[in-house]
């Protein structure tokens, strides 16, 4: 990496999909062990970072609702700051396009590219290794961005294994209706002790034997994911929709015979409200290359 500051830099916040997500136990401190398959997708965020003299964070165009201390970009420049003792400041500008509450990692993505580009522009060069730790301390999630190639997932998230997923599209549905990640894990109704699998057994059996432990919760306290893995069932049958994470998004993956006029046309005709996208898969985060390994 060049020791030559940078005054700005936009990165683009990919989303993920959960192709599973299995519940395996719980830790004394409460938080939940899983085990997961995260695939990147080319529906992004864009976070844009200018260096500043003062020693301020600053959030350009907050989004209404959010507080600063709930933002997860700004808890991140100030998780950086705080660690690296850095005098630089920085302006943060992010455009919103990843639904949130959707259990699509938008959040977590906006603040692992807040880190990386920050370890770019206060030239701090922090390895990969030491900003998952920091990320980690935000969410489950945001060490997966950073970590930046889809991966096989374990512990609350830090246990992250690269894997080689097939070429796939995928039909994406966003209901309208967010949902609390608290209030998932919270209810006394999830399941807490799915047996195990191995990287073996799920690339063995990527798709049908596989579920998302998060999702009967979500269907009971929102019902508007139960109506939109009946709209997808019922556009394309056998596709075998489910859930992404603890959201409200459901997907499905796409049969490359299908017809993508007929796929626009479904598009077209979602119900009022529902924001609906065929993504497709990436390989790693548009980011990737701007940390170090080491």
């Amino acid at each position: 990496m060049s020791d030559a500051l940078q005054n700005s830099v936009t990165l683009r916040a990919p989303a993920k999909l959960n192709l599973f997500l299995h519940i395996i136990g719980r830790r004394p401190d409460s938080y939940h062990l899983l085990q997961s398959v995260f695939q990147l997708i080319d529906w992004c965020d864009n976070v844009t970072l200018k260096r500043i003299s003062e020693n301020e964070i600053r959030r350009i165009h907050p989004i209404d609702g959010v507080p600063p201390e709930q933002d997860l970009v700004v808890r991140a420049a100030k998780l950086l700051k705080e660690f690296s003792g850095v005098s630089y400041g920085v302006e943060i500008e992010l455009q919103k396009n990843i639904p949130m509450g959707a259990g699509l990692g938008g959040g977590s993505s906006d603040a692992a590219s807040t880190l990386i580009g920050l370890n770019l522009l206060w030239n701090l060069n922090l390895p990969t290794e030491t900003l998952c730790k920091l990320g980690l301390q935000l969410g489950a999630d945001v060490p997966f961005f950073i970590f930046g190639k889809n991966a096989f997932v374990e512990g609350i998230g830090e246990k992250i294994q690269e894997i080689a997923l097939e070429t796939r599209d995928f039909l994406v549905i966003f209901p309208n209706q967010s949902i609390s990640t608290v209030s998932i894990f919270q209810d006394p109704e999830l399941t807490r002790n799915h047996a195990q699998i191995t990287i073996e057994g799920f690339l063995a059996s990527p798709w049908s034997n596989l579920s998302n432990d998060c999702q009967a919760v979500a269907m009971r306290i929102c019902p508007e994911v139960k109506q939109a893995l009946d709209w997808i069932n019922q556009a394309l049958p056998g596709s075998q929709p489910r859930m992404s994470g603890s959201g409200s998004c459901v997907f499905a993956i796409l049969d490359p015979k299908n017809d993508n006029a007929k796929l626009e046309n479904l598009l077209q005709n979602l119900p009022e409200g529902w924001i609906g996208r065929v993504v497709r898969r990436l390989n790693k985060n548009p980011a990737y290359n701007l940390v170090s390994s080491d």
